[in-house]
C-alpha cells in the first residue's frame, strides 16, 4: 500500500511511518522539513494555500496528522492557529484532492487525526465511539475537524477519525515532561485527582492506526486508547512508583486555571473515561493493556 502521511515528523507520524514501512508499505512523508503541507500550515498559517503544497501523486491511503500543538497558553491567537491548522486546513486539503487530483490517484482510505477531547469533561461516564459530543472549545474543534475530514467521502474514500488519547512514549509527548518533573521531586496529582485519564502506549497508537488502515470494516470515529483508563491520583501514584520517586506535590486546580487558562479545564483537569469500544469489538489486540505494563515498557 502507498501511504501519504502529513505531520510525518511528529511523535505519532514517526512511529506510524516506521511501523508501516517495516510492514512492507511504501510511505510518502509530508513534513515541515520539506516545505510541504505542514510547513506551510504552521509557519505561514495560510491553510487554503497550504493545501496546494501537497503535490499530486498516487496514494492508496492518506494519514493526516498535521496540526498546531495544543500545548501552551490558549491565547486568542493560539486558538485561531489550532482551529485553522485542523478545521480549515483539513477541509481545504480534502477539497484540493477531490478537485485537483486525478481519480486514479486519490486515496481510497483517509485516516484523519482527532482526539478524545471530542467528549468534553464527562466525570465517571464511560465513553465509546457512540457517545455524543461534549461541551467546550476542544469538543467543538474536534467535531468540526472530523466534519472537514468527511469531505473525503466526496470521492468515495473510507474515512476514519483517530480520536487519540494521551500517547505515552519515551521520546516525545507528555511522558518525558512528567517523568522529568517526578525525578526532580515536583510530580504530583492535578486538582482533586478524581479526573479520569485515558492513555495509550505509542506502540499501540501506531499499531491500531495500521490495523484500521488495513481493515476495511473500520470507519468513522475510532478511540485510540488503552482499555484501562486511570484516575489522575492513581496515574500519579503508579508513575511515581515506576520511577522510584515520591509524589508529594499537589497542584491545586485554581493554580492550573490561573497559569493555563483554557488548557487547564479542557485537558489537565478534564475527566475523560474513554474506552476503545470499536477496536475491542472488531478484534484489535493490545500490546499494553494496563498502565503498569506500559510504564514498564517505557523504562
Amino acid at each position: 500500500m502507498r501511504i501519504g502521511i502529513t505531520g510525518a515528523t511528529g511523535l505519532i507520524g514517526k512511529a506510524f511511518a516506521k511501523l508501516a514501512t517495516g510492514s512492507g508499505h511504501e510511505v510518502v512523508a509530508y513534513s515541515r522539513g520539506n516545505a510541504t503541507l505542514a510547513h506551510a500550515a504552521e509557519t505561514l498559517q495560510m491553510p487554503k494555500e497550504a493545501a496546494h503544497k501537497l503535490p499530486e501523486t498516487r496514494l492508496d491511503a492518506l494519514v493526516h496528522l498535521a496540526g498546531e500543538s495544543l500545548m501552551g497558553l490558549w491565547t486568542p491567537g493560539k486558538r485561531e492557529r489550532m482551529w485553522n491548522s485542523r478545521v480549515e486546513l483539513t477541509g481545504h486539503l480534502m477539497e484540493h484532492v477531490n478537485n485537483g487530483w486525478a481519480p486514479a490517484n486519490r486515496p481510497q482510505a483517509v485516516l484523519a487525526a482527532s482526539g478524545i477531547g471530542f467528549y468534553g469533561s464527562r466525570g465517571d461516564t464511560e465513553l465509546d465511539e457512540s457517545s455524543p459530543r461534549g461541551e467546550g472549545f476542544l469538543a467543538e474543534l474536534c467535531e468540526k475537524w472530523e466534519d472537514s475530514a468527511c469531505k473525503a467521502s466526496a470521492w468515495g474514500a473510507r474515512v476514519v477519525h483517530l480520536r487519540t488519547s494521551m500517547v505515552l512514549a519515551q521520546d516525545g509527548g507528555a511522558y518525558p515532561l512528567m517523568s522529568r518533573a517526578f525525578r526532580y521531586g515536583l510530580g504530583g496529582q492535578m486538582g482533586n485527582g478524581r479526573q479520569w485519564m485515558s492513555w495509550i502506549h505509542v506502540e499501540d497508537e501506531a499499531a491500531m492506526m495500521l490495523w484500521a488502515l488495513e481493515n476495511d470494516s473500520v470507519n468513522g470515529p475510532l478511540n485510540l486508547c488503552a482499555p484501562a483508563p486511570e484516575l489522575n491520583s492513581n496515574f500519579t501514584r503508579k508513575l511515581a512508583a515506576s520511577l522510584k520517586r515520591p509524589a508529594f506535590m499537589h497542584v491545586p486546580a485554581l493554580a492550573l486555571r490561573l497559569l493555563l487558562p483554557g488548557m487547564a479545564n479542557e485537558m489537565l483537569l478534564c475527566s475523560q473515561r474513554a474506552l476503545p469500544g470499536k477496536a475491542t469489538d472488531l478484534g484489535y489486540h493490545f500490546a499494553h493493556t494496563t498502565l503498569d505494563e506500559a510504564l514498564v515498557a517505557l523504562k
